[in-house]
Parts: C-alpha cells; sequence; structure tokens
C-alpha cells in the first residue's frame, strides 16, 4: 500500500471575514501528511456558479450555518475518497463531482466539494517536501502575479451610494513584487489622508477598501488621482485603475421594443441606461481615466453587450468577465468563441474543485485570454489563491485593500513565494 493514500478526512464549520459560516476541510494521508483547507463565499454571486449549501435553519446563524456540507464531507466524500492516491488530483475531483446527497439526491455543496479538493492538494505537497505553488505549477513557475487591489468598495460589498462595487489599482507589470505592492500600500494610505480631510468615512467594506458616500463615481476616481499625485506615482505609468462593475448586480430587464440589448437600472443611483449606453458612459471613463481593466461592466446575460465591448474597448483595455464566465469552461468556451472578452477571472468556489479550476485557466490561456486568480467577499485566513497564482501563471490576482487579515494573508504568502524563487 502507497504512504500517499488517504487516511481521513474530516470538516468543521468555521467563520468567514463577514462572520458567516463556512467549511473547513482536513486531509490526513498514510504517512502522516495533512493539508487543510477552506471554501470562501461571495456576496456577489452569479447566477451560474455552482451552488454552495446552507442549512436554511433560522435558528443558527440566522439560516446561513454549513453543518450541512460539514456532514456532506464527513459522511459522504470521506467514505469515497479514503484509501485513494494523493497524487491522483483529477481522479479525486471526478468522485467528488460524481457524488450525490443520498438525502435528497443533489450534487454536493461547492464548499463542501472545494475545500475537501484543496485540502487533498495540500496535504500531497506536504508529502512530496514541496511548497504548494511549486507541486502544482512544476519547474515553471516563477512568476508572481500582479495585484489589483481594492481601494473604494461600492455596491454590496458597502452601506454607501456607489453603485460600482470596486474601484482598485494596478501597479506596473515590470516592477518586482515587492516594490508593486509597496506602491499600492502607499497609494492605499494616501487616499485615507485625502478621505480624513474632506471629512469623508474611512469605514472600511467587506474587501477592506474605504467604503465613503461619494456623489458619483467620476468623484471616486478623482480621488484615486489625487491619492496617486500624493504618493508620487504617474498615473498610467506607475499605477492603473480597474472596476468591477458587477453590472449583474444591478436591475437587468431586456429593453423595450425600441431599442435593442438588456436596459440597466443602478439600484443606488436610481439611473437607468440601455447596453449601448452604457457602453458608451464605459468608453467616456476609460478616455477620461487610466483604466486599464473592467470586469463585469455589463450583466451575465448580456453577451452580445460583452461583445460590443471587446471590440470598441478590448485593443486598449482588459475586459473582465467574472459572472459571466463563473469558471465555468464551458462559458468560457462560448465567451471565447464569441469574442465577448479578453480576460476572465477566476474564482475557485464558483466551479467547486481545483481540476476544473486548473481547466478554466488553462483554456482561457490558451485563447490567449488574461487570468486572475481572486478572492470572495467572504473569505478566510486560508492564502490558498497565492499559490494557485503562482502555479497556473496567472497574470493578476485580487485580494482586496491592504487591510484585513483574510485580504493581507494573500499578499504576505506571495511576499514569502517571491523570497523562495528570487
Amino acid at each position: 500500500m502507497s504512504k500517499r493514500q488517504i487516511y481521513s478526512i474530516k470538516a468543521r464549520e468555521i467563520l468567514d471575514s463577514r462572520g458567516k459560516p463556512t467549511v473547513e476541510s482536513v486531509v490526513i494521508l498514510n504517512d502522516g501528511s495533512a493539508g487543510r483547507a477552506s471554501a470562501p463565499s461571495g456576496a456577489s454571486t452569479g447566477k451560474y456558479e455552482v451552488p454552495e449549501l446552507r442549512d436554511n435553519d433560522p435558528t443558527r446563524y440566522l439560516g446561513q450555518g454549513t453543518l450541512e456540507a460539514v456532514r456532506q464531507v464527513n459522511k459522504i466524500i470521506a467514505p469515497a475518497l479514503c484509501g485513494k492516491t494523493i497524487s491522483c488530483q483529477q481522479e479525486i475531483d471526478h468522485i467528488l463531482l460524481s457524488l450525490h446527497d443520498p438525502q435528497n439526491g443533489r450534487p454536493l455543496g461547492s464548499n463542501a466539494t472545494l475545500s475537501v479538493s484543496l485540502a487533498c492538494a495540500k496535504a500531497a505537497a506536504v508529502s512530496y517536501c514541496l511548497p504548494l505553488y511549486r507541486y502544482l505549477g512544476g519547474a515553471n513557475a516563477n512568476t508572481l502575479p500582479v495585484p489589483m487591489m481594492n481601494i473604494l468598495n461600492g455596491g454590496v460589498h458597502a452601506d454607501n451610494n456607489l453603485d460600482i462595487q470596486e474601484f482598485m489599482i494596478i501597479p506596473s507589470s515590470e516592477l518586482p513584487f515587492p516594490q508593486a505592492l509597496e506602491h499600492c500600500c502607499r497609494l492605499y494610505q494616501r487616499l485615507k489622508e485625502l478621505l480624513k480631510e474632506k471629512g469623508l468615512s474611512t469605514a472600511v467594506g467587506d474587501e477592506g477598501g474605504f467604503a465613503p458616500n461619494l456623489p458619483s463615481a467620476e468623484e471616486a476616481l478623482n480621488l484615486i488621482m489625487q491619492a496617486i499625485e500624493r504618493a508620487n506615482l504617474c498615473p498610467g505609468k506607475d499605477i492603473t485603475i480597474g472596476i468591477d462593475a458587477a453590472a449583474s448586480e444591478w436591475v437587468c430587464s431586456p429593453c423595450d421594443e425600441n431599442s435593442i440589448g438588456t436596459r440597466y437600472v443602478l439600484p443606488k443611483s436610481a439611473l437607468s441606461h440601455t447596453t449601448d449606453e452604457l457602453i458608451s458612459y464605459w468608453e467616456g471613463l476609460c478616455c477620461k481615466y487610466p483604466i486599464r481593466s473592467l470586469e463585469d461592466p455589463l450583466g451575465e446575460n448580456d453577451w452580445q453587450g460583452f461583445t460590443q465591448i471587446t471590440h470598441r474597448l478590448g485593443n486598449r483595455v482588459q475586459i473582465v468577465g467574472d459572472d459571466l464566465f463563473v469558471t465555468n469552461p464551458q462559458r468560457i468556451q462560448d465567451g471565447i468563441d464569441m469574442k465577448a472578452a479578453n480576460a476572465v477571472l477566476i474564482k475557485p468556489n464558483q466551479i467547486g474543485t481545483l481540476s476544473q479550476t486548473i481547466q478554466a485557466v488553462q483554456l482561457a490561456k490558451k485563447a490567449g485570454f488574461r487570468t486572475i486568480l481572486s478572492h470572495r467577499s467572504g473569505e478566510t485566513e486560508d492564502s490558498i489563491i497565492a499559490d494557485l497564482a503562482v502555479a497556473l501563471g496567472a497574470e493578476m490576482i485580487k485580494s482586496g485593500a491592504p487591510c484585513r487579515g483574510e485580504r493581507t494573508a494573500k499578499y504576505n504568502q506571495l511576499l514569502r513565494i517571491f523570497e523562495s524563487i528570487s
């Protein structure tokens, strides 16, 4: 019997960064090696994500408990995987996807499958005495991603009046990771100074970005431009800007008979745009500000709109699909065929296993799409997306602001990886 076989799997309920439960799984091998991983959870979730499992018991955690997902790991997954060779990640993930809960006949929750899938990879890396990024990525895993740092929050990530969910800063890709991180942190602190001077709130949203009430998106962008100048950085060269509109969270409905596409009603400002009007709005912002990346500028079903905006802006701006693709290889292939973006956001919990995540990245890269590893609004101290970003050669990573331990855990892990490969 191989030493590198799964001996036991155990899950527990833990808390994420919003005080809501999630699932943590521990995989132990016959040789004593162990891996522990947890599943994050999103606030802004696409309707095509693989669903997580919640208890819906109003007497515990307002119905958000995850004891049912824990049961699925301990009672269904563990018996199915014990004895399996740990290095056979695809076989392990295939089994995870094939399992159904005998209580209802449904596939298992993504929070159950992902926590086990990632824990298996961690246990294997420990058994082979390799860092996780090296175990998964091999000898070629030597490039660190560029951070896309969320410094102003809106949308469902903050209780303010901004409809756009994230305003991000992106340092130059030519900088070594520690220097790029320093530029971002310096700018973040300068922005805090500016907000204080203007009597605006410096409280933070779910992902650590500041969440002041501002009259418009343009005012948010103007504040970022002032912070860039105050940080002695050059806009468009040292620092560019990224936006995550999370437009699927807006009220989306078919236009009337006089217009083609989708009508968007922004929930906080009550402004209304057709697809064409919204594309023109983004185009105007990109002309006025050094915007490098637009994520989910349109809704998750507005494929034609994504194709239009990619045609109009894709030669100079990164058009990122998140809710559009939900880390699903089939939806990514559809986007490739339609030229409906030029970059993909990768969130492992959207699809449920490590193997499917890797497949999504490889498919996007083969088509020339950029890949961005991403956290969720409900995160834990698990820093695995940092290792995954390096292992899979992702060009960028979203881990939030340099604030809150569950966000800085990823940046700190990337600093360790940088040190080990330098």
